[in-house]
């Protein structure tokens, strides 16, 4: 029993000494652990820094491509200038052109319907007889046709408000036959005290007679100057043509009109003569 008792003791003891020894070897995983846990939260801390660093980083990167693309794809202030300067100067000659095309065909339509009416007796318009239009002989068409019936020709004279001149045919009609020449005269007065220039214009009634009625020698159409109480004869010399007998428009038809008004000449800013425009019939 007594002997028991300091083995008792020694054991104590022995687990006394040993005793601390325990808590440090207990302890020291625990920092080991901790120092574990801080290691692996720095470099998590660090790792997520870096990804975050480099998410920011794309993110700037992919902003700056962006805006280089808009600004590649955006015009610039010169290159939106220089598109607008070149649409103004295609409007701005178009309108120039248009505007002297305008001016153009107004100072070149009175003699191009001259000609034409003269060339195919459009609007009542005379043909003016040419060797061209008769493959270069007019005589050929100048052989009256003797079983056919005559025609009567009537003329008629007008002038315009402003004219001061006395104007009037010398024959009130004549009768002819299909290609024969006749001779007519007209006379005219200036019955002002000053000279004055006058412009005749014509026409032909029925207008279908018109590309039939040619003529070979006539005062229309040009300058006539009288003195002031100057007085004048003017010829017309035409004749009808054939081939008016075998046009249906033709047929039934036995008296044609001959008309001339004389207008005062009119000159423009630098002295040139202006024309006068033909009746409408």
């Amino acid at each position: 029993m007594s002997s028991s008792i300091p083995r008792l003791g020694r054991r104590l003891s022995e687990r006394a000494s040993t005793w601390p020894c325990n808590v440090c070897r207990r302890a020291q995983p625990q920092s080991q652990s901790q120092q574990t846990t801080q290691r692996l939260s720095q470099q998590l801390h660090s790792r997520s820094a870096a990804a975050g660093g480099s998410r920011f980083a794309s993110t700037e990167s992919r902003t700056a491509a962006q805006k280089a693309r808009q600004q590649a794809m955006a015009p610039s202030m010169a290159r939106m200038k220089e598109a607008h300067d070149r649409r103004n100067n295609t409007t701005m000659f178009y309108t120039i052109s248009i505007i002297l095309g305008t001016v153009a065909f107004s100072y070149g339509s009175v003699p191009l319907y001259k000609m034409i009416c003269q060339t195919t007796g459009w609007g009542g318009q005379p043909v003016s007889a040419h060797e061209s239009s008769y493959g270069g002989d007019i005589a050929s068409r100048l052989q009256p046709v003797t079983d056919a019936k005559r025609i009567r020709v009537t003329f008629s004279a007008s002038v315009s408000d402003v004219l001061p001149w006395k104007f009037t045919p010398q024959q009130r009609e004549v009768r002819v036959l299909p290609g024969e020449t006749a001779l007519a005269f007209y006379t005219a007065t200036n019955n002002s005290e000053h000279d004055i220039i006058g412009v005749a214009t014509y026409s032909v009634t029925p207008a279908q007679c018109a590309p039939y009625f040619s003529k070979i020698q006539c005062f229309c159409f040009e300058e006539q100057r009288l003195n002031a109480g100057e007085t004048v004869d003017m010829p017309v010399f035409f004749y009808l043509d054939p081939d008016l007998l075998t046009d249906l428009n033709m047929k039934g038809v036995e008296t044609v009109t001959l008309s001339y008004t004389f207008f005062k000449a009119k000159y423009d800013d630098n002295g040139n003569f202006k024309d006068i425009p033909s009746p409408q019939v």
